[in-house]
């Protein structure tokens, strides 16, 4: 066992972990965070994204031990008192939101994107999320929602203001 020390969705925890335990193991069966989904376990889906200190990365590759000392946000760390995250907001309101599987995956990259390149063009968008793949739908939709977002995030986004 090792132990780490990391903070998510803006809490402590210390735990101990099996050097081959991924990060998606230690969110979804230890920590009860199952908005992090398990697809492929292969990289290729991005359906178990998570942020680790502000950027994307896929938990089914990226090992528990290797989390120690950051700050993981996950799909539950973005909405603040039952109010959605400007982003979740424009997901739901442009219809991007299918079976919901791949949502967390997208949102997630969709933040560090915002965080980054606040009013990105069409092409940004879908590069960015090139590596998040949904079954239900041709993405339209989806970009669409990021794009609308970034009408509203940063500026409406508690997050930036701090």
């Amino acid at each position: 066992m090792i132990i780490v020390n990391m903070t998510v969705n803006g809490n402590h925890i210390e735990l101990g972990v099996g050097d081959e335990e991924t990060l998606l193991e230690t969110l979804r069966q230890r920590l009860g965070l199952t908005g992090t989904k398990q697809g492929c376990d292969l990289g290729d889906c991005g359906s178990c994204t998570v942020l680790l200190d502000g950027q994307p990365v896929l938990s089914c590759l990226t090992l528990a031990a290797d989390a120690d000392g950051h700050e993981i946000t996950t799909i539950e760390g973005l909405a603040h008192g039952g109010e959605l995250h400007p982003i979740q907001r424009a997901f739901h309101e442009a219809g991007a939101v299918q079976c919901g599987f791949c949502t967390p995956g997208m949102v997630l990259t969709a933040k560090a994107l915002l965080d980054t390149h606040p009013h990105p063009d069409r092409t940004t968008i879908r590069g960015a999320l090139s590596g998040n793949l949904c079954r239900c739908t041709g993405y339209v939709k989806i970009v669409n929602a990021v794009e609308n977002a970034a009408k509203v995030y940063p500026h409406n986004c508690v997050e930036r203001a701090q």
